[in-house]
C-alpha cells in the first residue's frame, strides 16, 4: 500500500445537529400487514465445521430478503423448493401472495456443503444469482415488478469452484460489449494458518462479457481473487467496473498469477541491485564528509570534481556525472577539498557556510546516498528528546489536562473492531489507490440510495451515524457525507440483540431489528403541530425526533430485513411482514 493516497472522510457541518435532544418514544400505532408463505424460506444452518466468527458474519447473519432498488417496494427471497419468490407492493390493503419468478434448475438438498442461495440486482433488467453450490447464473429478467414483462431467462450458467455467496454485482458496457462484474465471497480452510482461526476469506472478482461473435452468448473474460483474514463489512464494484471498494477490519490483497509473480521477481532483483548506497556522508556543525567507493581502474586523473557555493558535480572518466545537484545549504566552495584514500575510496570535504545548521539531506532530491551518524550525535539527539518520555505511567496526575482514562467510557461505547479501513483497489494495477483508516468510526450498515451509484455505507461518528455515498468518478469528492442519523451510533450500541440495521433511501428514518419479534424505528426530527417547552432551559422546542417500536406476532427468528421510503419488510421462516412507516405522496 506504499503508493496509496491516505485520505480522510470530511463530514458536512450543516448536516450535524449538536443540539439534538434525543428520541421521544411515540405510542402512535404502526400499520402492520403479514403474508403467510406457501413454503418456508431456504435457510441454511451453519455446519459443525463453520464455527468461526467469519462464518457467522458471512452466512449465519445473512439477510435472506433481497430488495430490488431499481423498482419501488419490490422484494425477493428463495424458498426451500428453490423458487425465487417476489412480492411487489402497490397498495398495502390489497396485498397479493408472493409469486414465483424463477426456479433454480439444481436440487438444493443434494449438495452437502452448500451455502444459502444469494442474488443481486445488477441493473433494471439483469440479475446475478447463486444457488449456494458454487454455480453462478446471469439472468436477463426484463422489466421486473410486473408479471406482464418480467421473464427470467438464463444467459450464462457456470460452475465456479467451491460454494460462495454474491456480495455485489454491476452491469456496464465496455469496448462496445455488455459486461457484468460479480463479487463472490467465500470463507475457505487455510492449511498454512496454524495460529489463527484456520480459515481465510476470499473475494473473487469475476467479469463476464458478451462475445464478439454477435451470438448473444456470454463468457468469463477475467477472474481475480483478493484474500484477507476477516469478512468485509462492505465490498462493492464501481459502476464502471474499473475499481473496487472494501471496508474491512483486516486488509485484503490480490493473489498474484504466475506471470505477475515473475514480473515481481524481476522488479525485486532490480530494486536489490539499487539497494547499495552510491555514497555515504557524515556531518559535524562545521563540515560535511562524503565517501564514494571507486571502481578498481579509476586513477586520480580520471576524477573531475566541480565545487560551487550551492552545487557539486563529481565525474569519473568520460562517464555521466556520478553525483550532481544542488546542495541542501551553501558551502565555502574555495575551501572544499577531496583526496583518494588507501582503500580506493574518494573522500570529499565540504565546509558549511552556515555553521551549526544540521542538514537533513546532502543533495536535494537525491536518495542514492546514506547518512551515517556517529555515537556522539546519537546521544545528543536522545538527550534532546528526554523531556518527551518518562518511565512513570502518569508522572503528573494533578496536571490541568490528565491523560484519557478508558474506564470513563461506557460499556456500550466499546466494540470489538477499532482498526477497520476503507480501501479503493484499481482494477488494472490491482493495487490500493486510496486508503482511509476508519479508527473508531464503527461500521453500521449499507444502503442503496441510487441504484446507479455504489451502495452507501453508514459509520458511527461520536454518538451520531453518518451516511457516506462513494463517487468513484469524482477523485476530489470520492466519499460524500449525505445524511446524518442523530444519536443513532449511541442508541444502536445499547441494543445487544440487534441483527439487522437499515435506513430509508430518502433518509426519513433508520431502523433496526432484533433476532426475534422487535423492530425499532428512529424518525428524523419533524416540526411540531403544537407548542412544546423545554422546562430546564425555558425555551420552545420546534421539532422532535420520534422512536417507534413494533412487535411482530411471530415466534420464528427474523431472517431478512429491508427498508424503503414508505415501509419496512421483515422476513421470518414462514411469514413476510410489512410495516407502514411513512404514508406515500
Amino acid at each position: 500500500m506504499a503508493g496509496a493516497a491516505h485520505c480522510s472522510l470530511q463530514a458536512k457541518r450543516l448536516l450535524l445537529d449538536p443540539k439534538f435532544e434525543g428520541y421521544k418514544l411515540s405510542l402512535e400505532p404502526l400499520a402492520c400487514y403479514q403474508l403467510g408463505l406457501d413454503a418456508a424460506v431456504a435457510e441454511v444452518q451453519l455446519r459443525d465445521d463453520q464455527y468461526t466468527l467469519d462464518h457467522m458474519r458471512a452466512f449465519g447473519m445473512y439477510n435472506y430478503l433481497h430488495l430490488d432498488s431499481w423498482y419501488q417496494d419490490n422484494v425477493y427471497y428463495v424458498d426451500q423448493f428453490g423458487r425465487v419468490m417476489n412480492l411487489s407492493v402497490t397498495l398495502d390493503t390489497a396485498l397479493q401472495k408472493p409469486r414465483e419468478v424463477f426456479r433454480l434448475p439444481t436440487d438444493l438438498t443434494a449438495c452437502d456443503n452448500r451455502l444459502c442461495a444469494s442474488m443481486h440486482f445488477s441493473s433494471s433488467t439483469w440479475v446475478t444469482l447463486s444457488d449456494g453450490t458454487g454455480r453462478l447464473y446471469l439472468i436477463k429478467s426484463g422489466k421486473r415488478g410486473s408479471s406482464a414483462s418480467e421473464k427470467w431467462e438464463i444467459v450464462f450458467n457456470e460452475e465456479l469452484g467451491s460454494p460462495f455467496i454474491i456480495a455485489h454485482s454491476v452491469s456496464f458496457v465496455k469496448s462496445e460489449a455488455h459486461s457484468l462484474a460479480v463479487l463472490l465471497l467465500r470463507v475457505e480452510k487455510d492449511e498454512l494458518d496454524t495460529k489463527g482461526s484456520g480459515f481465510h476469506v476470499t473475494l473473487e472478482w469475476v467479469t463476464v462479457a458478451e462475445r464478439k461473435e454477435g451470438d448473444h452468448r456470454y463468457e468469463i473474460i477475467k477472474r481475480r481473487v483478493l484474500q484477507g483474514k476477516s469478512v468485509p463489512h462492505y465490498a462493492a464494484i464501481e459502476p464502471s467496473g474499473d475499481g473496487l471498494m472494501i471496508v474491512s477490519h483486516k486488509p485484503f490483497t490480490f493473489l498474484k498469477s504466475e506471470s505477475d509473480k515473475l514480473e515481481d521477481n524481476d522488479d525485486a532483483k532490480v530494486s536489490n541491485e539499487k539497494k547499495d548506497p552510491l555514497y555515504y556522508w557524515q556531518q559535524t556543525e562545521d563540515d560535511v564528509t562524503v565517501t564514494v567507493h571507486l571502481p578498481q581502474d579509476i586513477t586520480k586523473d580520471d576524477i573531475k570534481i566541480r565545487f560551487s557555493p550551492d552545487n557539486i558535480c563529481v565525474t569519473l572518466k568520460d562517464q555521466p556525472p556520478l553525483m550532481e545537484g544542488k546542495l541542501y545549504s551553501s558551502v565555502d566552495h574555495e575551501s572544499c577539498t577531496w583526496i583518494i584514500k588507501e582503500d580506493k575510496s574518494l573522500e570529499i570535504s565540504l565546509i558549511k557556510k552556515n555553521e551549526g545548521s544540521r542538514w537533513p539531506e546532502l543533495i536535494l532530491g537525491d536518495t542514492r546516498g546514506e547518512f551515517v551518524m556517529d555515537s556522539s550525535q546519537c546521544s545528543e539527539i536522545a538527550e534532546s528528546l528526554m523531556h518527551l518520555t518518562s518511565e512513570v505511567m502518569n508522572p503528573n496526575p494533578e496536571k490541568e489536562n490528565p491523560p484519557c482514562n478508558a474506564q470513563e467510557l461506557e460499556e456500550c461505547d466499546a466494540f470489538l473492531e477499532d482498526g477497520a479501513s476503507l480501501c479503493r483497489f484499481d482494477g488494472d494495477t490491482l493495487k490500493v489507490t486510496h486508503i482511509i483508516n476508519l479508527g473508531s468510526n464503527q461500521y453500521l450498515f449499507s444502503v442503496v440510495v441510487n441504484p446507479r451509484e455504489m451502495p452507501c455505507f453508514c459509520l458511527r461518528h461520536d454518538v451520531d451515524a453518518l451516511l457516506w455515498q462513494p463517487h468513484s468518478d469524482q477523485p476530489e469528492n470520492m466519499w460524500e457525507h449525505i445524511a446524518t442519523f442523530n444519536a443513532l451510533g449511541y442508541v444502536q450500541a445499547s441494543k445487544q440483540d440487534k441483527k439487522f440495521m437499515a435506513c430509508a433511501p430518502d433518509y426519513s428514518y433508520a431502523a433496526l431489528c432484533e433476532c426475534l419479534r422487535r423492530v425499532f424505528i428512529y424518525r428524523q426530527p419533524t416540526p411540531l403541530a403544537t407548542v412544546l417547552y423545554n422546562r430546564k432551559e425555558g425555551r420552545q422546542v420546534g421539532q422532535v425526533a420520534k422512536q417507534l417500536v413494533a412487535t411482530l406476532e411471530a415466534n420464528d427468528p427474523i431472517l431478512g430485513f429491508q427498508a424503503t421510503s414508505e415501509r419496512l419488510f421483515v422476513l421470518t421462516t414462514k411469514t413476510l411482514f410489512l410495516i407502514k412507516v411513512n404514508s406515500g405522496n
